[in-house]
């Protein structure tokens, strides 16, 4: 999932913009509801999960619905999953070859001494990587808003966007910390491995040329190290926001609690069906992106 590192010609900004925030509108309507899926069963505090019990975790209040029904309930928050996740592409595609030319800029010779030329341009994808996933912090109430009404809607009480943002002002960033650790491990691993995928198995040496079949493999193999690595984290991050907001609620008591009732394997609540689905994801997302930026490209 690397972004081209050679070759003359770069698309303009507003054909980026247009070209990653359309991928993530595409990419929000497919899969939001196996997102949704995911976060409940993180939410989840039950020790024991099985398929009498998967129904109403998954479903909620509409765990007897009809199938039409059940399938609408898994669009909760949609209006604030698509602000998240349409700004969170665009700062996604744009933000890692933006820190990438800096650090190439500036640090290149650095990373060589230490890495290698070879291994020292994945170490500064990576790393690029890492920076874009510290930042995508500031858009945090988003995800908050999205994660509670997914999992904790009784949080909202019938308040608007306005009307909870003027309320509850600096909560919405709660769990900010756990967010920079997790994106920092994870946004490393997603471009590390992508890069390393593209460079050690497929030898690959400009990532722009690569096809779409050599874009699948190294993706699936960037997004399951990213989901595996930031998974306890994710998971932390998680209960921290779907709490209610007068709710203030300390990383290190959620993972206490965690531990203590639920074991250390409750850290990987909701991997399996983020590992299944992540790799189509990813490659939809990427390959549908990486089409429509050249696209506009033509006229903008």
């Amino acid at each position: 999932m690397s972004p081209p590192t050679g070759g003359k010609y770069k698309e303009s900004g507003t054909a980026r913009v247009l070209g990653s925030g359309t991928s993530g509108i595409a990419e929000l309507l497919v899969f939001h509801p196996v997102d949704t899926i995911a976060k409940r069963l993180m939410s989840n505090k039950s020790t024991k999960v099985s398929l009498s019990t998967l129904s109403p975790i998954i479903f909620r209040d509409y765990a007897t619905a009809p199938l039409h029904k059940r399938f609408l309930s898994l669009f909760p928050g949609l209006g604030y999953a698509a602000g998240y996740k349409v700004s969170q592409r665009i700062y996604k595609f744009g933000g890692q070859p933006w820190f990438n030319d800096i650090i190439v800029r500036n640090y290149k010779e650095k990373f060589s001494a230490v890495f290698g030329e070879r291994n020292g341009k994945l170490m500064m994808q990576a790393t690029a990587g890492s920076l874009t996933g510290i930042g995508e912090v500031v858009l945090l109430p988003l995800d908050v808003l999205k994660i509670k009404r997914q999992v904790n809607p009784e949080a909202f009480r019938g308040r608007g966007i306005v009307k909870i943002v003027m309320e509850e002002n600096f909560a919405l960033y709660r769990g900010w910390g756990w967010t920079m650790a997790r994106n920092a491990p994870g946004s490393f691993a997603l471009f590390g491995a992508s890069a390393v995928t593209k460079d050690y198995i497929l030898g690959i040496k400009d990532y722009s040329k690569a096809t779409w079949t050599e874009n699948f493999i190294a993706s699936i193999a960037g997004a399951v190290a990213s989901i595996t690595v930031a998974a306890p984290l994710d998971t932390i991050k998680t209960r921290i926001q779907n709490a209610n907001f007068e709710t203030k609620v300390h990383g290190t008591t959620v993972i206490k609690d965690l531990l203590r009732t639920e074991g250390v394997s409750a850290l990987f609540k909701g991997l399996t069906p983020k590992i299944l689905v992540v790799g189509p994801k990813l490659v939809f997302s990427y390959t549908l992106a990486q089409s429509l930026i050249p696209f506009f490209g033509q006229y903008v």
